[in-house]
């Protein structure tokens, strides 16, 4: 690893160590923000004491960073335009890095202060966004250009409506328990437990699926929020040391031919399905695009793209003997392939089969600019772990007395974990990045519904409004102090 950043001006290495460290930061207070939201039942409902349960939970967290893979990681890094992300410079890249993680440290902050179970998930994503919209106004771009509005959407509806279905599942999922078990000890509170039967602790199978279902929500915490930790670094060593980072310098031969065969497919197929495609694609009619200024992707360039980097890969083995620039313009070449490719699978007239096709070629195509090495998955992975061991305090109490006007049962705490681990498993599944926080605590409240125990108005009304204001303030925030950045390195 140390090698890679040999060579580097020594104002670089200082900015690059900065912006990691703003990173790993922002994922050690992720880890203690959302801790609680993982915990929090099995320690109110004293399954297990809390130095354990914080312990354990960061160990699992650690292990789902570890084994979560970067799909999420990446949805969150085409939040930006892919026009942003392939003319990314050096000032360029500091300027975004800090102002978005600036933004989002200072929102986690606030509300883990003041003990507010508000989603990191929200706040990195408004940072991202506030950046995108920034960078579109400074450099006179529409705004519907400055963020990748597909993506924003798709990620939007999945915090959208997560919660709401955490809400109802958790409390269909409780039903179920009462209709199955209505005289059972585990529809009682602890401290119902403590009077009534002079026990500290939940029946044991109560105690069992509380202590895995929590620790499940740990791992499927760290799978999910951790990718976002690694999307942000992988964003700040392309945008800081882009020779070293924009291709994966360890893909093989056998990778290197895959993307060359996947190159050559998707010109087959635009042929193949010239009589739909031709007008969008221009195809047989694109001219290479020689005007000066930042290198765009146009999808009527496709042809000139696909031939350049046909050229450019011919006979290359190993990514090492690419010349610096040669690297930085293949990957623009790919981005833009993938992102024309996206459009094309979107377009009316395609069969279902076609759209499959090409979904497959985008796959090769990317799987040497979509990666992380390891060492930047184990430091996201120990952030958050040892994150997830301090802190914890303040929200447990949120999530385990505010939200119903009585206590939490044991059953409710087992129908919200498990709620929420599948949820966030299945979004692991379909790349898509969801709030822990706002899932369980909708679980949770889903459960006092559905016990008709009610709700406090006040917990649910800071609850709802730190959902609402997180996107907005870190929007306005972000794109703010971008603003200033971007003015201090062009003065």
């Amino acid at each position: 690893m140390i090698d890679l950043f040999s060579g580097l001006d020594a104002w670089v290495l200082v900015s690059l160590v900065l912006a990691l460290a703003f990173v790993l930061s922002f994922e050690f207070i992720n880890g203690f923000h959302d801790t609680a939201n993982a915990v929090a039942t099995v320690i109110y409902t004293k399954a297990m004491p809390p130095h354990l349960a914080v312990f354990f939970s960061g160990v699992f967290n650690f292990f789902g960073v570890l084994l979560g893979g970067v799909g999420v990681a990446y949805a969150i890094v085409h939040l930006l335009p892919v026009e942003l992300l392939i003319n990314v410079n050096t000032g360029h890249g500091l300027a975004m890095v800090f102002s978005l993680l600036a933004a989002a440290i200072t929102w986690n902050l606030g509300t883990w202060y003041f003990g507010i179970p508000a989603s990191s998930s929200h706040t990195l994503i408004g940072s991202i966004l506030g950046v995108g919209l920034a960078n579109a106004l400074l450099n006179d771009i529409p705004l519907g250009d400055g963020v990748n509005w597909q993506k924003a959407i798709d990620i939007g509806a999945s915090l959208v409506f997560s919660p709401l279905a955490g809400m109802l599942v958790a409390g269909l999922i409780l039903v179920g328990l009462k209709w199955w078990r209505p005289q059972s000890k585990m529809h009682k509170t602890p401290e119902q437990r403590r009077k009534l039967d002079d026990k500290k602790h939940p029946p044991f199978w109560n105690r069992m699926v509380l202590v895995v279902s929590a620790m499940a929500v740990s791992f499927v915490h760290g799978s999910n929020d951790g990718q976002k930790g690694i999307g942000l670094i992988m964003l700040v060593l392309i945008g800081i040391v882009p020779a070293q980072f924009v291709l994966d310098l360890s893909t093989t031969t056998y990778q290197i031919e895959r993307t060359r065969d996947a190159t050559l497919h998707l010109s087959q197929f635009y042929q193949r399905n010239n009589a739909t495609l031709s007008e969008f694609l221009a195809l047989g009619k694109s001219m290479q695009d020689d005007l000066p200024g930042k290198f765009s992707c146009n999808p009527q360039q496709t042809e000139p793209t696909i031939a350049a980097l046909l050229n450019d890969l011919k006979g290359v083995n190993d990514y090492h003997s690419l010349a610096p620039e040669k690297r930085i313009e293949v990957r623009r070449y790919l981005l833009c392939l993938d992102d024309t490719a996206k459009k094309v699978g979107k377009l009316p007239g395609l069969d279902a089969r076609e759209k499959a096709d090409l979904e497959k070629l985008r796959k090769d195509l990317t799987t040497t600019t979509e990666y992380a090495p390891f060492w930047v998955i184990l430091a996201v992975a120990l952030a958050l772990g040892l994150g997830t061991m301090v802190g914890w305090k303040r929200v447990v109490q949120t999530i385990g007395e505010k939200i119903g006007k009585q206590g939490m049962t044991y059953a409710q705490g087992m129908s919200a974990q498990i709620t929420t681990a599948g949820m966030i498993g299945l979004a692991n599944i379909f790349a898509l990045p969801v709030s822990t926080t706002h899932v369980l605590s909708s679980g949770v409240a889903g459960t006092m519904l559905a016990n008709k125990s009610g709700l406090q108005s006040s917990t649910i009304k800071t609850i709802l409004l730190a959902w609402v204001l997180t996107l907005p303030a870190t929007v306005g925030l972000s794109a703010g102090l971008f603003w200033l950045a971007s003015k201090m390195i062009g003065s």
